[in-house]
């Protein structure tokens, strides 16, 4: 089986910008990639300095290129498994040979769950959107909703002001608000609408206004929902999924500092950090390749010098 000093386990901006500065520090890396970019729905990458309004799948093109450039591999396939070897790690793919590799890093990123309301999936990333600060710009000044889903509403309720002052709060399936969140929605000028949210009312491939189960339709050009966000792990490492602090989904627990979930294992982007945009990720996979290539350092000056200890009591 073909040796890397590191398998990256995921190809998004995490993954890629940690293959880049490994690769750059002269190590071998293969990348691989499941391509399924969280997001894919999306026209557009925005707030990523110097590649603001780039398409999401042209920003990965350019970032493979860069990669394979200085001689890392991209391989597109899915990682079913990886387990500890005497030497680091085997890492079973999809329809391809197993790789052995000395270091592990995790860049698989999230899954979106979301709210079971019929109609939501199918225009996510379009005119129903988690992120402002992402796409906020892009349905300013609209009739905008939020939709209750969970810790996160009041922040992204209040939030959402900085875009629209036409701003409707869908308590759903019964969120709870206290009298300080109502005052505090009050003076920000949003609306709050009782009742559960059965349907998306769409008219000519745009968001019209959410139809309740009492058979009203509330306008709404533009709707926001926070999901709950589930973190895409890799069997066989041991490495446990733990609940975020802010009740928001789970992620793997990296080491704050040093990225690191596990000995020889790294997680950067999504899959550790839930809110994370693609410059944050970008910068998570960075700090995660340093981590690794000082590891391996390490190592490689520990055998370096056994290996001269070796030499010279055999003279």
């Amino acid at each position: 089986m073909d040796m890397q000093d590191v398998v990256v386990v995921g190809g998004g901006a995490a993954g890629l910008a940690a293959a880049l500065t490994l690769v750059r520090a002269r190590r071998s890396v293969l990348v691989v990639d499941a391509g399924e970019p969280r997001n894919a729905p999306a026209d557009a990458v925005h707030g990523y300095l110097g590649r603001d309004g780039v398409p999401p799948g042209e920003l990965l093109d350019i970032g493979r290129r860069e990669v394979e450039g200085y001689g890392g591999r991209v391989l597109l396939g899915r990682v079913t498994a990886a387990s500890r070897s005497d030497d680091g790690f085997v890492v079973d793919i999809e329809g391809a040979a197993p790789v052995r590799a000395r270091r592990l890093l995790l860049a698989t990123g999230l899954v979106d769950e979301l709210p079971a309301v019929p109609g939501l999936r199918e225009r996510w990333g379009r005119d129903v959107l988690h992120c402002p600060y992402c796409h906020g710009w892009e349905v300013r000044d609209r009739t905008i909703g939020v939709l209750a889903t969970g810790p996160m509403t009041m922040h992204m309720a209040l939030l959402m002001g900085q875009w629209s002052s036409d701003l409707t709060l869908f308590r759903h399936t019964g969120f709870a608000l206290t009298d300080e969140e109502r005052e505090q929605l009050g003076a920000r000028r949003v609306r709050v609408v009782d009742g559960e949210v059965t349907a998306l009312a769409v008219a000519d491939d745009r968001l019209r206004g959410l139809r309740l189960r009492s058979g009203e339709v509330v306008a709404c050009e533009a709707l926001v929902v926070t999901p709950r966000y589930l973190a895409r792990d890799v069997p066989g490492l041991g490495v446990e999924l733990a609940e975020h602090p802010a009740g928001i989904g789970q992620r793997v627990g990296a080491d704050p500092a040093t990225l690191q979930v596990a000995p020889g294992v790294w997680a950067a982007g999504n899959v550790d950090n839930l809110m994370a945009q693609v410059g944050n990720a970008a910068a998570d996979g960075v700090r995660a390749a340093i981590a690794i290539n000082s590891d391996l350092v390490a190592e490689d000056v520990r055998r370096a010098v056994d290996a001269s200890r070796s030499v010279s009591a055999a003279r």
